[in-house]
This record gives C-alpha cells, sequence and structure tokens, in this order.
C-alpha cells in the first residue's frame, strides 16, 4: 500500500467514526472530529459535509447550512452534498427549499435512491400525494422491497381515496413481510378493515416474541383495534394501556408547562391591535380535540362550489414561529406588542404561505389543523374576516379515540397518559370558551353528536356561519373524492354514521379516564357525560 492510499484509508475511518458518532446523536463528538479532520484538509467537501451535519443536529442549523454549502461548491455534482443540505433546511423548518434541494439531488443522480426517499417524505408532509407517489415509485423502482417506502406508498394511496387499494397492497406487503409490525398497524389504522381469528392470533404471535419496543407498541395498538372489533373489550384495553405506556416513556409530555403556555396565550389576547377588519375573508380554520370530526367537517364544507380543502396546512404555526425567531420571544411575548402593521404583514405571510393550495375558481380554503384553537387570537389578530369552526364531541369519547391512537406528531404527546387527556382537555375547553366569549362572531362551536343527530339543520347553520349559500352538495360529502391525508380519509367517504360511540362498550374500565375529564363513572346516568 502506497502512502496516497494509506492516507486514504485512515481518512475513510475518520469518516466512518464521524458517521458512528452522528447515527449515535453524539453531535458533539461529531463536531469535534470533523473539526479536527479539516484542520488537516481544511477543503475536504466530505468532511464539510459531515460537520454540516453534526452541527445541524445540535440544533445550530444556520452553521450546518452554511458548511454544506461550502462542501456543496467544493462538489456541485454529488448528490451526498444536496441531500445533506435538504436535510439541514428541512431540520431548519424551510422545507420549500428542501424540496429544491433533495429534488436537485435526483437530478444529478437519479440512481440515488436515499434522495428520492427524503423527497417524498417531505412532499407527503406538504400533501402532494402525485409528487409523493412519483418519488416513491422511482424509489422502488431501484429497491422495490424496500418496507419503509412499500408502507409510505400505502399510506399515500389512503390519502388519495383508495381504500381498498391501500387494503390490499398492505395485504401483499404482509404477504411478504409478515413480521412487519408497521404494516399490521398501517392496516388497522385504516379503521375499516375486519380482521379474522388468524390475522389476531398472527399478531398477538407477533407481539409477543417482539424485541423492538416500537414495533411491540404498534402491534398493540393494531391488536387493540382488532380486538375492540371482536368483541374483546378488556383485552383491547389491556393492549392500550401497555402500548400508550411505551408511547409516554418515549414522547413524555409536561402538562404543566403546556397549561402555563396556555394561560399566557390567552392573557395576550384579545391583542389591542388587529389587521384591518377588512383583511383575511375566505380562510375557515377548522380546530378540535384530535378524533372529533374536523375531517368531517372539511369534508362538508369542501363539497360547496365556492371551499377548497386545504387540509391540516403548517401555514399559521409556521408564520408565528418564524416572527417568534426575528423578535427572539415567545408568541405570547411578542404580540402584545405586535402592531396593526405587524398583524397585517403577518396575515400577508399565512395567505402567501397558503397560495398553492388555493383554487383560483373557489373563495375559501379551508385550513384544518386540530390544534389551531391555541393559536386562535393570532388568526383572527391576522385575519379579521377569518372564521373559526370549533368541533365540539362529546369529552370521554374524544378523549378514549385519542387514547387509541398513535400518532406521528410531537404537539399529540397529551395522548398517551390519561390524566394528561384530562389536563389538555381542560387546556381546550377553557381556550376556546375563550376565544368564544371575545369572538362571538368569528368563533362557532359545532357539536359531533348534533351533526350526528341532525345532520341537514347543523350543516345549514354551519355555511351560514361562514358566509356561504346552502348547497344540497354538502349533506352528500361522502361523494367527493378529493384527497384526505388524515385518519378519518377512510370514514369520511362514507355517509355519515351515528353509531360511533364506543366508549359504553368498555364499562367501568374507563372510570379513570371518565375522573380525569371531570366525569362520574361509569354507573351514573349516561345524561350527565356533558360536552
Amino acid at each position: 500500500m502506497n502512502m496516497l492510499q494509506a492516507d486514504q484509508v485512515a481518512r475513510d475511518a475518520r469518516y466512518a467514526a464521524i458517521e458512528d458518532s452522528l447515527r449515535g446523536r453524539a453531535f458533539e463528538q461529531a463536531r469535534i472530529r470533523a473539526q479536527d479532520l479539516l484542520r488537516l484538509a481544511p477543503d475536504d467537501p466530505d468532511a464539510l459535509r459531515l460537520l454540516g451535519a453534526a452541527l445541524n443536529g445540535a440544533g445550530r442549523h444556520g452553521e450546518g447550512e452554511a458548511a454544506i454549502r461550502r462542501a456543496l461548491a467544493l462538489r456541485p455534482d454529488d448528490p451526498r452534498m444536496h441531500n445533506s443540505l435538504g436535510a439541514a433546511l428541512h431540520a431548519s423548518g424551510d422545507r420549500a427549499r428542501a424540496i429544491a434541494a433533495f429534488r436537485r439531488a435526483t437530478e444529478v443522480a437519479p440512481t440515488f435512491a436515499p434522495s428520492w426517499q427524503n423527497l417524498a417524505t417531505l412532499l407527503i408532509e406538504e400533501e402532494d400525494n402525485a409528487g409523493a407517489l412519483h418519488a416513491l415509485d422511482r424509489l422502488l423502482a431501484l429497491q422495490p422491497q424496500l418496507l419503509r417506502a412499500r408502507i409510505l406508498r400505502s399510506d399515500v394511496l389512503r390519502r388519495t381515496g383508495g381504500g381498498a387499494e391501500t387494503a390490499a397492497e398492505y395485504r401483499r406487503i404482509i404477504a411478504d413481510h409478515p413480521e412487519s409490525a408497521w404494516a399490521w398497524y398501517g392496516l388497522a389504522n385504516l379503521k375499516s378493515v375486519p380482521f379474522s381469528s388468524d390475522d389476531i392470533a398472527q399478531m398477538q404471535q407477533l407481539h409477543a416474541a417482539s424485541a423492538d419496543p416500537r414495533e411491540r407498541m404498534a402491534l398493540g395498538f393494531a391488536l387493540a383495534k382488532a380486538l375492540e372489533d371482536d368483541g374483546r373489550y378488556a383485552d383491547a384495553f389491556a393492549h392500550l394501556t401497555e402500548a400508550n405506556a411505551a408511547a409516554r416513556r418515549e414522547m413524555p409530555w409536561n402538562a404543566t408547562a403546556f397549561s402555563a403556555a396556555i394561560d399566557a396565550i390567552l392573557a395576550a389576547f384579545p391583542a389591542a391591535a388587529a389587521a384591518p377588519p377588512n383583511s383575511g375573508g375566505g380562510a375557515i380554520f377548522i380546530v378540535s380535540l384530535p378524533r372529533s370530526g374536523s375531517t368531517l367537517v372539511e369534508q362538508i364544507l369542501s363539497s360547496h362550489s365556492q371551499v377548497g380543502g386545504g387540509g391540516e396546512l403548517p401555514c399559521l404555526d409556521d408564520v408565528i414561529q418564524a416572527e417568534s425567531r426575528q423578535r427572539g420571544q415567545r408568541e405570547a411575548a411578542w404580540t402584545r406588542a405586535a402592531t396593526t402593521a405587524d398583524w397585517e404583514r403577518l396575515g400577508a405571510d399565512y395567505l402567501q404561505r397558503t397560495t398553492k393550495w388555493r383554487d383560483p375558481q373557489r373563495s375559501f380554503l379551508t385550513d384544518k389543523t386540530p390544534a389551531n384553537w391555541m393559536r386562535a387570537g393570532a388568526a383572527l389578530a391576522m385575519l379579521p374576516q377569518a372564521r373559526i369552526v370549533n368541533c365540539r364531541r362529546n369529552r370521554l369519547e374524544a378523549g378514549f379515540s385519542c387514547y387509541k391512537q398513535l400518532f406521528t406528531g410531537g404537539s399529540t404527546g397529551f395522548s398517551y397518559a390519561i390524566e394528561d387527556i384530562g389536563a389538555y382537555w381542560r387546556d381546550y375547553d377553557r381556550a376556546c370558551r375563550h376565544w368564544q366569549a371575545h369572538f362571538p362572531q368569528r368563533f362557532f362551536d359545532l357539536s359531533y353528536e348534533g351533526l350526528q343527530a341532525e345532520p341537514e339543520p347543523t350543516i345549514r347553520a354551519l355555511l351560514d356561519f361562514c358566509g356561504l349559500d346552502f348547497e344540497p352538495a354538502c349533506l352528500t360529502f361522502h361523494e367527493n373524492r378529493r384527497a384526505v391525508s388524515t385518519l378519518s380519509a377512510a370514514q369520511v367517504r362514507e355517509p355519515l354514521r351515528r353509531d360511533t360511540a364506543r366508549t359504553h362498550k368498555y364499562g367501568a374500565l374507563l372510570d379513570p379516564l371518565r375522573s380525569a375529564l371531570g366525569l362520574p363513572p361509569f354507573a351514573a346516568p349516561a345524561a350527565t357525560e356533558e360536552y
């Protein structure tokens, strides 16, 4: 081995050590190792790329992006550089430029599989289902048996309305990978697929043998759904208890800190200033607890000829977070000092960010992000003509439905412990009562159970609140074939159901949840279970 070869071997070993540190999330160690390598070779593109990844992992996104851009300038046709830049931009919250970076990586090297996977993931976040399917198909052409890609593709199919096709694809994945916990979970998450006794036995066997905590957790949620459908409520609840405890360890939630944050927001609003009163016409925010009918309400509204369904848009949160970073203050602090011009600017920013979801033939756009109930004050200060529809569901049904669901977002960490569900519901309830009291003409409570009992009067009242004429298509919302990204995609493509209540089947097993929500035990009359 000559000296050049020996030098390359040593350098490769250093790269490997840095990558080991990154995989172990030892970002400071990775940074030090990368900088040591750069002292020997200041223009080493791979060392710069790895330094950028380390800085990015440590939350130093600006410095990380700068290091990766230096590497990219030295090696502009290396897909790894564009891929790393995309990862850095995504971590900093700049999804648009991250997507552009991943696209560029696929252009310079169409056979570089990681960029297709990263591009697909971001396009799913952006609800670009057609683009995500294209990226996943390109990825699977390179790696046909890549299990994660097949599962992601099935989820995109679920969003676009192919319920039977999606179930069939999950069944094909299970046939090829019967040990895949996430394939079983994905099938269960369709909500409408029945499981046979053989399916349940197979999942139980996998669950008992699983050594991976996350896979065991996913199987626990899947089994709970299958066992509930089979009428085995005690067994279903036992799996839910174990699975939620595992999720709680992985995704802790600080209920005290969250309540304090809500206190601060409510104290700051309504703000003294707001955008000009004619701002924000056409914006309809739909808020709720998770699993409380918000997707159904959006489906009803988007069946109107003048309403486009935006889905769960990140835009309001992005606007608030960007302003908070720029000011170096939390939302509750800077909103007190915000001027009319500030709110007008922020409203214009929101409208600009939502442009790509707007249909020029429709005057209204829904933004169905349940947790925006926290931001109703800011939304109405930015967009005084906007309307907010709050979907209220029986608190026990809503809370238990959350407890039965393994969510993907960090804002739902409350759902894995019964006492946290109770605390979160109280924060939601008092906040929505606050907004209703201060903005009675712009904040509308819609009862999920009222919608089930009296669909047409409830839908007419909803349309009237939004400033929309009645259209019969809103009553036949299930015929609307728009893409739906949420967990309720299959349900909203069916006629309205009146048999969605499940808690009575569990009887006294749910008494701890009843207590956390301020409700009497199971033996008390159902009429006392208030909304």
